[in-house]
């Protein structure tokens, strides 16, 4: 019998990862598959010692080293850690959908400032101000479910955010005020759109449903599936959940791409469970 573990991070308290490896689990059992749940801690990654394996894994997590790990003694992995790492930074992703020339708002990557010195004098802040203009949106590079993403309205607020962000990742990006709490979520298996998402919120310029946002089903344009299917294979995710903004005209922005994107939300909006698309694909892969 084929075997898998599907592994999440046992360090965070919320139910909802524990709640999206039961998902994908359940779906493994109904194909027949003998499936274990794994928190991230219970491989010990011990590189002198030879440990009993399965036929693959489903890292839904950004553990990125146990994903390495688990890959280099011989166990395909899905997503790939290296599809992991790379859109778990924002700013690396970007670089890349950039790279594919997909469009987006438009972005600067900040550079590095080591935590105790600044550039405060530099002009470099007075220029990208320039660029970009008043409101804008700094991300940091790592954050998830909407966090750590900030709505910069003032120089003040400006100046303040990014002395507090010397020593980690972040990138500037224009503000699409026509996008402003609403964008639509695509969960991606393979080459094909399973599920799709509009999210709204009135109260906040994220319309992420941790946030306080809420999702119906959508009917997805010819350009919007274009450019999900797009974004999701420039950076060479298998499962991705690909989130657009609204542009001009309300033309398609790719906002991000997430390789460990969660599956409740769009199965209770739209009743579909994504798990049961991510077990067939691996199992036609693997032949």
């Amino acid at each position: 019998m084929t075997s898998c573990w599907v592994i999440y991070n046992g360090s965070l308290v919320s139910d909802k990862f524990a709640d999206q490896a039961r998902l994908v689990a359940e779906a493994a059992d109904r194909a027949g598959i003998a499936v274990k749940i794994m928190k991230n801690y219970e491989t010990i990654m011990d590189l002198s010692v030879n440990l009993s394996i399965p036929d693959f894994a489903i890292l839904l997590d950004k553990d990125i080293l146990l994903g390495y790990f688990l890959k280099s003694r011989g166990v395909p992995v899905y997503n790939d850690p290296a599809v992991i790492d790379l859109c778990d930074n924002k700013a690396t992703q970007y670089v890349q959908l950039a790279a594919q020339q997909l469009p987006m708002p438009r972005t600067i990557v900040a550079p590095k400032v080591y935590p105790n010195f600044s550039i405060a004098d530099s002009g470099y802040f007075e220029e990208v101000i320039e660029r970009l203009g008043l409101p804008m949106i700094i991300k940091e590079g790592h954050g998830s479910f909407g966090m750590k993403v900030y709505l910069i309205e003032t120089e003040e607020q400006f100046y303040e955010k990014v002395d507090s962000l010397r020593g980690i990742d972040f990138v500037f990006q224009e503000f699409v005020a026509s996008s402003r709490g609403r964008d639509i979520r695509i969960n991606i298996v393979g080459e094909r759109i399973v599920a799709a998402m509009y999210r709204h919120s009135e109260t906040d310029f994220r319309a992420n449903i941790t946030n306080g946002g809420v999702a119906s089903p959508i009917e997805l344009t010819l350009a919007q599936k274009e450019m999900a299917l797009a974004a999701a294979h420039a950076v060479g995710a298998t499962f991705a959940g690909v989130d657009l903004l609204f542009g001009e005209n309300e033309q398609p922005l790719v906002c991000e791409v997430n390789a460990a994107a969660h599956i409740r939300n769009i199965l209770n909006v739209t009743g579909i469970n994504v798990a049961d698309a991510m077990i067939a694909y691996i199992l036609e892969d693997l032949g």
